[in-house]
């Protein structure tokens, strides 16, 4: 693939001040667009993974079970608004009657939204679009995925790791996928002391969307204090059971 302006530009080692500042307003004018676009979007989750699994993986189904817990348990699920296990999270909580955000990157091949978005916001820099995913929610669900997946992940850890976020769940979902890198983190990074346990504690593992979304309510009430709205779908499933 034939590299791009945009990447040449960067390769460069040294642009005149003029272009910078032009490069510097481009950046905080998307960060105010993101902002302006996101701020009336409720408590959100976020969930990260792989836009490469289709309609038949086991993880789609998951994930769409993911999206659909959350919306009924009254939270905006937010995605990187791609294919894949984006979608199915978006699709889950879309057809539950809930919220659902993308935040979508441009690249030099064309990526579309995908159908089960209420808003789409799209963004130029990574680091703008990942700040936005970290911003607005109170916690996060990682998916099976690959280096994007695993950069948003540690991304976020790291964040929490050094005090900038504090008290936020994160989830592994899969436990056959994960295993790998969980046993990683166990040995060598714990026990060589790169990590801590408590850096260890911030991280749960589980195969079932009801015991993860009930993690992050139980978290949002104590550190909080969120009032649980159930969508209307939801609301209804609970009153023909006489609940």
């Amino acid at each position: 693939m034939p590299m791009s302006n945009d990447e040449k530009l960067f390769l460069e080692a040294h642009h005149s001040r003029s272009f910078e500042l032009k490069r510097a307003f481009r950046i905080f004018f998307e960060f105010i667009m993101g902002f302006r676009s996101l701020h009336f979007v409720g408590p959100c989750i976020t969930v990260f993974g792989s836009a490469r699994f289709k309609e038949d993986s086991p993880y789609y189904v998951l994930a769409k079970a993911i999206g659909e817990e959350a919306a009924n348990a009254g939270f905006t699920v937010m995605t990187g608004g791609g294919a894949g296990l984006m979608e199915a999270a978006n699709r889950g909580a879309k057809e539950a009657g809930g919220k659902s955000i993308g935040c979508n990157i441009i690249l030099p091949h064309e990526v579309k939204p995908n159908p089960y978005l209420d808003r789409f916001v799209l963004f130029r820099y990574f680091f703008v679009r990942k700040m936005m995913l970290a911003k607005y929610s109170y916690a996060f669900i990682v998916m099976p995925g690959g280096f994007g997946t695993l950069d948003e992940l540690f991304e976020i850890a790291t964040l929490i790791q050094t005090g900038k976020m504090k008290g936020f769940p994160v989830i592994l979902i899969g436990k056959d996928y994960w295993k790998g890198l969980i046993d990683f983190l166990h040995n060598p990074l714990y026990l060589t002391g790169a990590i801590a346990n408590q850096d260890l504690k911030q991280i749960k593992l589980t195969d079932s969307p009801s015991e993860a979304i009930g993690w992050i309510i139980k978290s949002s009430k104590k550190r909080f204090g969120l009032k649980f709205m159930k969508t209307p779908k939801a609301r209804k499933a609970f009153l023909e059971k006489g609940i």
